[in-house]
């Protein structure tokens, strides 16, 4: 993964901020058009909203695949961009974007690498993904240590006192995977109905029954800490009636909050909290600059990920065209073009 020494920025033909599908596959357009491109994400892994909201939840209109788990999508997405050897740089903020001078564009992330761009695709989805936070005095102390908002490491609740917080998918697959693997294990809830899928919670609710953990209806209130660690946390149930539960490990599932970021302050149009484009190359009120997938807005927009693709193969031959204005286009097909095929490694036809 190559990024920028000191001041030296990397220099490319185009940077795609976002490593969701649409991002992806817009590596894949370009590539077919002979143009390279590095690609920037705040998440740690590529994928965007799938890997992070619903990676196992299977989706149903993608073309040709009557069923494809969100995971799935993006790792048949990530094999297909492999012979355009695209960048990845990835727990990386874009936080500014500029045009230069010479009309290019300059590119800085909160990680201080720095891209010398000839255009721009913003696929950032609905922006950047942040935890909503468990909101009591102190917690942010014990951010990363003994409170989290995702599971890096499964083995790292194992042996603990754990309390999952949280009624969706997320909070109730981990409350069954730690179960009998935590030392002792809650799971916490505002409310008597649960997000969840069913199946998860009525299995979660044969568990409570057999004494294997306990399941509450109620808030954190606050901490409990015992020589400057979490040793418990204090529940306020709906009745007011509070609870100490013993833990030394909260997860609190309650899920993320999309943040448009440092794009709102880009000097684009906006039109709704989104991105003004055109429809036919998906620019936006900045030639050079393009924008897909559901970071975008135009007449009739439909956030789908099949909107997405199309809108990346569209923005595709608007980079080229901004970038090599002189060059005519033409419009060749991988199943016979002699170009393609080399482009994507694969033999020529018989």
């Amino acid at each position: 993964m190559a990024e920028s020494v000191g001041e030296q920025p990397i220099r490319t033909e185009c940077v795609i901020v976002g490593a969701g599908p649409v991002g992806l596959f817009a590596v894949f357009e370009l590539g077919l058009l002979g143009i390279k491109c590095e690609v920037v994400d705040s998440l740690a892994h590529p994928g965007g909203q799938c890997t992070e909201l619903y990676p196992d939840k299977p989706i149903y209109d993608i073309p040709a695949l009557p069923v494809c788990g969100a995971q799935e999508l993006i790792d048949r997405l990530l094999q297909q961009i492999k012979p355009f050897h695209a960048g990845m740089h990835l727990g990386q903020e874009v936080t500014e974007l500029r045009r230069r001078d010479d009309g290019r564009f300059e590119l800085v992330t909160a990680a201080g690498t720095r891209f010398d761009a000839g255009a721009v695709i913003i696929a950032a989805g609905l922006g950047s993904f942040q935890p909503r936070r468990l909101m009591v005095p102190e917690a942010e102390r014990f951010e990363g240590t003994q409170l989290h908002y995702r599971v890096k490491s499964a083995a790292e609740f194992h042996g603990q006192d754990v309390l999952v917080a949280g009624g969706g998918d997320s909070a109730l697959d981990w409350t069954l995977e730690l179960c009998g693997k935590a030392r002792s294990l809650a799971l916490v809830h505002r409310r008597a109905e649960f997000r969840a899928a069913p199946a998860s919670v009525a299995r979660m609710k044969e568990l409570a029954a057999a004494g294997r953990l306990r399941h509450l209806e109620g808030t954190i209130q606050s901490l409990v800490e015992e020589g400057g660690r979490i040793a418990g946390a204090v529940i306020v149930g709906r009745d007011k009636a509070t609870t100490e539960l013993r833990c030394t490990r909260i997860l609190a599932c309650f899920g993320l909050h999309p943040k448009l970021g440092p794009v709102a302050n880009w000097g684009l149009a906006l039109e709704k909290k989104a991105l003004a484009v055109d429809t036919e190359k998906f620019q936006t009120s900045e030639p050079g600059i393009f924008a897909i997938g559901d970071i975008n807005a135009y007449p009739g927009k439909k956030k789908l990920i099949l909107s997405g693709f199309h809108e990346a193969a569209l923005a595709a031959f608007g980079v080229q065209h901004h970038l090599y204005p002189d060059k005519r286009q033409f419009l060749q097909y991988t199943t016979t073009s002699p170009i393609m095929r080399e482009r994507l490694g694969v033999a020529p036809p018989d």
